[in-house]
């Protein structure tokens, strides 16, 4: 499955400054009965963000149109926990492209890659400016450019640098899974395998 070309992402952000949160908190354990990555966003944070009633819990951030955009901000040691990627899709399905954090769970980072969302890791002193900033502007923007693997605070300018395999950006780049990968150079895997039966 295709996902959209990511280049530059300008957009407000979402703060979510909680640290260790795992993927059952972004997506409790009922929720993985589907297997089509769709509806998942529903059910983002489920316990947070709804009462046993399923009424909406008011001092939840998701809840609170204050704030909004195409980018989450968490805490330290975001996507602990179970290896599921259904937290990755939980987070693509609610419309998030980036997720910011100082620290990844190795695991749910390489899940949000493979799904077209793009974890940015920053140093802790720049993720404490992010949440600085937006408490004082809710709509402040973030400007995040994965050719330059840059974030910017595009009130400040205060900018900071994030590292992404190689092979995983040229997949954002141009929009590819693994699969479109193999597809797009076809040709040449065929070419490949006709000289091994020579």
């Amino acid at each position: 499955m295709a996902y959209d070309k990511f280049n530059i992402l300008t957009s407000n952000a979402v703060p979510l400054p909680i640290e260790n949160v795992d993927t059952d908190q972004i997506i409790p354990a009922r929720f993985l009965k589907a297997t089509e990555r769709v509806g998942f966003g529903d059910n983002l944070f489920r316990d947070w963000r709804y009462n046993s009633d399923d009424s909406p819990k008011t001092d939840f951030v998701l809840n609170n149109p204050t704030y909004s955009g195409k980018i989450l901000v968490g805490g330290k040691n975001f996507g602990s926990g179970s290896s599921r990627e259904h937290a990755a899709w939980a987070v693509y399905d609610y419309g998030f492209r980036v997720v910011v954090s100082s620290f990844f769970a190795d695991i749910f980072k390489g899940n949000c890659l493979n799904i077209g969302v793009l974890p940015v890791q920053v140093s802790a002193e720049f993720a404490d400016k992010i949440f600085t900033a937006i408490e004082a502007d809710p709509k402040t923007e973030l400007e995040i450019n994965l050719l330059e693997q840059s974030i910017t605070i595009l009130k400040t300018g205060e900018k900071d640098t994030f590292d992404i395999n190689g092979y995983k950006k040229n997949n954002m780049l141009n929009g590819f899974d693994d699969i479109d990968y193999l597809q797009n150079i076809k040709e040449e895997i065929v070419t490949f395998a006709e000289k091994q039966l020579i």
